[in-house]
């Protein structure tokens, strides 16, 4: 638990001996323009009924307050929670639901709802009737439901939601009842700490392998098992047309439920002792069952150990059943997959996984599907005579496509064969509809599938409608969102009418949803958003293209202040944003991803606010590092960073945009390790922004990011990759920030504090702030408003005026 008023008065960390101007302390704001960004409001989602007659616009709020962060929390087995209301923490909610008539486009308003709406899921039930949601409360989460029919909502039941795990709620096939699970109403008191230790927490390994990643908020001790047991245990419910709650088995630490088609049984995953203080709860111990509706175990389907051995490498799996899923199509059968190389991507076999199903009463010897060559990622079906299997492997980053027979005995067939990597040629997703009993299915008409994807060409990205025929590959587009709009489809309305609803903005038209007529070529509006910062219309922005020495091709987004004219206003000091990304191949790295006709709203998260102070923004800067054949991409990470930045100064300056002597390099996370390697390696910048991020490497010993190899592996790799080890070549201005109460894996907080002793103990001009109740993404809107006042001033002292402070310090010579 966190006292608001202990955490409120941690200060920032400043080091005075950095900052020029006098130290000021407390939460600090950047101009109004830039806090008029902040508080814009974010864009509304929408949901589709399954008729398509019907949408539900979701309406989100701007950023939390400081006093939101500031509620109570328990960080348990890598899982971070409310346990007042039983919510996962600080979770993003709804505050305003409408309903649209997608006929005649009308807007219906809800009666009803909670005054001040915190809605944290909404499902509607097969018959389109009922929308379920879940209304977080101060000390509570219940269950409400909205009749479409006479748009009105009321609280469904008075049982207590347990949403520790993320909402779950089931509706039943004849959208009568839902499934969910609930707190255990008989559970006590919570767990005390004891001011007496029980014992030493110990824990032994004798010889048994077991790598792990570097993983936060695990379970520390026996209080922390009370916890996690008392606050992760539910109750699986059936919640009638009435509100009654009928509970099934008993209270159990169960993290997942899933309700057959034929809402016959009910998938039942729970997790099982001894826990570890090792690895996060998604690698605890786990029995998964399928029980009937009265709650009685009628098959287990597997009794999975602790996976806290498995081997280091992102195509490692655990060596038992798993993705157990029912099938989408059929009333009640399981599908699953099982490594046939024990879940080791070492293993030199033919065959890595092997998919099987089983149908009710899973009595009968389960049916393999099959023989996978990499690691299963997912089954759609149609019907007994079709679905899609998708299979992958990272290292190579390959992805195949096959066609199965489920019911039948037809050998699979191959649709495609690609790399995940390369997004122009990817042929995209297929469209699914759903059934009566809720379930969604591939769509399929005489052998074809339509499809969708992001479209990514030479020119950006192009959204797109194909139609496909299984047998022979033969495709057609159908529909390509065209310029000046990005448009890109979000589901079907009607498949014989070849009508769906899409979401489609230009530069200076935020997203709105439409009705998209394929066969006319007809577009209907459904929604009409304001714009939500007008104040940067007048803001340009641009999908630039470039090329590093190597010839490799890289492309950013350009923006620039309003009114702008590089030969009156000269060049400019410029900020350059970016994230490095991990490439098998040059052909992938280089293309173009990004669309030069999305909605330009101006973000405070990415640099882009720092128009409106007279920079030149350089956003989503390509920072490809490419390892091709033997050679890993890490191999050479320094040289092609340096190559990178190299690449994007020269171009700015040849636009005749920018100023190459007062260039500044920034990012977030990635980006932040990527900065501190760049300055620590040249001097390309007049001045670095690292944000949350992780620079000795030798704290994350077990491989970080896409790297798989150890440090015992290749200690040399981990010491040349860690800026911390070069922190005395450190000598231009660095900016850390970082959230006190970061969650992310690897990034600790002590990461920036280390560095800062670093640079600071080596000579450098660093600063360090520290975020109070901040994760590894700021929320709060204090924390968000100090973070871009911060980000300003450094800025503007090390890289705007640092013409003007070279100017006064010759003349003063």
């Amino acid at each position: 638990m966190r006292s608001l008023i202990t955490l409120l008065s941690l200060c920032l960390l400043i080091s005075s001996n950095a900052w020029a101007n006098p130290v000021k302390t407390g939460y600090l704001e950047p101009s109004q323009e830039i806090i008029d960004i902040v508080d814009a409001a974010p864009a509304p989602g929408a949901s589709l009924s399954s008729d398509g007659k019907m949408m539900l616009v979701l309406d989100y709020p701007a950023l939390p307050m400081l006093e939101d962060l500031a509620a109570s929390e328990y960080r348990l087995a890598g899982m971070r929670i409310n346990p007042d209301n039983q919510t996962t923490a600080q979770a993003r909610y709804i505050s305003g639901f409408r309903l649209v008539d997608v006929a005649s486009g009308e807007t219906m308003q809800i009666r009803g709802l909670p005054e001040n709406l915190r809605a944290i899921s909404a499902s509607w039930s097969p018959d389109n009737r009922y929308i379920a949601f879940v209304q977080m409360e101060q000390n509570a989460s219940h269950l409400w439901r909205i009749d479409t029919q006479r748009g009105r909502a009321a609280r469904w039941s008075k049982a207590d939601i347990n949403a520790v795990w993320g909402v779950q709620v089931e509706w039943s096939s004849d959208s009568k009842s839902v499934y969910t699970l609930t707190v255990d109403s008989e559970r006590g008191a919570a767990p005390q700490r004891s001011r007496v230790p029980a014992g030493p927490v110990i824990t032994e390994s004798r010889g048994r392998s077991a790598p792990a990643r570097t993983y936060q908020d695990l379970l520390a001790d026996s209080h922390d098992e009370a916890l996690f047991d008392y606050y992760f245990s539910s109750q699986v419910a059936r919640i009638d047309e009435r509100g009654r709650v009928h509970n099934l088995g008993e209270p159990a630490v169960i993290n997942n439920i899933s309700l057959s088609p034929n809402s016959q049984f009910v998938l039942v995953t729970n997790l099982d002792k001894p826990y570890s203080y090792a690895v996060p709860q998604f690698r605890f111990a786990r029995t998964t069952a399928v029980w009937n509706t009265r709650g009685e175990n009628v098959y287990t389907v597997v009794e999975q150990a602790l996976a806290d051995n498995l081997p280091i490498g992102f195509d490692a799996v655990v060596p038992s059943r798993r993705s157990i899923n029912w099938r989408n199509d059929a009333d009640a059968t399981l599908v699953w997959a099982h490594a046939a190389d024990g879940g080791d991507p070492r293993a030199d076999v033919e065959v890595r996984d092997q998919v099987f199903q089983l149908a009710a009463p899973f009595t009968a010897e389960p049916k393999k599907l099959a023989d996978l060559t990499f690691r299963f990622s997912r089954l759609l079906a149609a019907d007994g005579e079709t679905a899609l299997v998708w299979e992958r492997w990272w290292a190579d980053r390959n992805e195949r496509l096959w066609r199965i027979s489920p019911d039948g005995d037809a050998e699979p067939e191959l649709i495609w064969d690609r790399s995940s990597e390369d997004r122009y040629n990817d042929p995209g997703t297929p469209f699914t509809k759903q059934l009566a009993n809720g379930r969604r299915v591939l769509i399929l008409d005489n052998d074809h599938i339509l499809l969708t994807g992001t479209g990514a060409s030479d020119e950006g990205d192009r959204p797109f409608i194909d139609r496909r025929n299984l047998s022979t590959g033969e495709t057609e587009r159908l529909w390509r969102s065209e310029a000046p709009y990005f448009e890109r489809p979000r589901s079907v309305i009607d498949a014989s009418e070849l009508t769906f609803l899409t979401q489609r903005e230009s530069i200076d038209t935020p997203p709105d949803f439409y009705i998209r007529d394929v066969k006319d070529n007809t577009l209907t509006a459904l929604t009409n958003t304001p714009h939500p910062m007008p104040q940067t219309l007048e803001i340009s922005r641009e999908l630039v293209n470039y090329e590093r020495e190597d010839g490799l091709a890289m492309s950013a987004t350009l923006f620039l202040p309003a009114g702008y004219d590089k030969e009156t206003d000269g060049p400019l000091p410029t900020v350059v944003w970016a994230y490095p990304r991990e490439y098998r191949s040059s052909a992938a790295a280089a293309q173009v991803s990004g669309s030069p006709y999305r909605f330009n709203r101006i973000s405070y998260w990415n640099p882009q606010f720092l128009a409106t102070q007279g920079y030149a923004v350089f956003d989503s800067a390509t920072m490809p590092i490419v390892g091709e054949g033997e050679q890993l991409p890490n191999d050479t990470f320094i040289e092609q960073l340096i190559m990178n930045s190299k690449a994007v100064i020269d171009f700015g300056a040849s636009l005749g945009v920018s100023d190459p002597e007062r260039f500044a390099l920034g990012g977030h996370s990635y980006g932040a390790f990527m900065t501190a390697n760049v300055l620590a390696h040249s001097d390309l910048f007049k001045a670095g922004i690292a944000r949350s991020g992780a620079y000795n490497r030798s704290l994350t010993p077990f491989g970080f990011q896409r790297e798989e190899r150890t440090i015992w592996d290749d200690p040399e790799l981990y010491q040349t990759m860690s800026p911390f080890f070069s922190a005395h070549q450190i000598k231009t201005p660095l900016l850390l920030i970082h959230g006190t109460d970061d969650n992310n894996s690897g990034t600790f907080p002590m990461q920036s504090e280390r560095l800062y002793q670093a640079v600071k103990g080596n000579g450098g001009v660093v600063r360090l702030v520290m975020l109070p109740l901040e994760s590894h993404g700021y929320r709060a809107r204090e924390s968000v408003l100090h973070m871009l006042w911060e980000t300003v001033e450094w800025l503007d002292e090390f890289v705007k005026n640092a013409d003007v402070e070279s100017a006064e310090e010759e003349s003063a010579e």
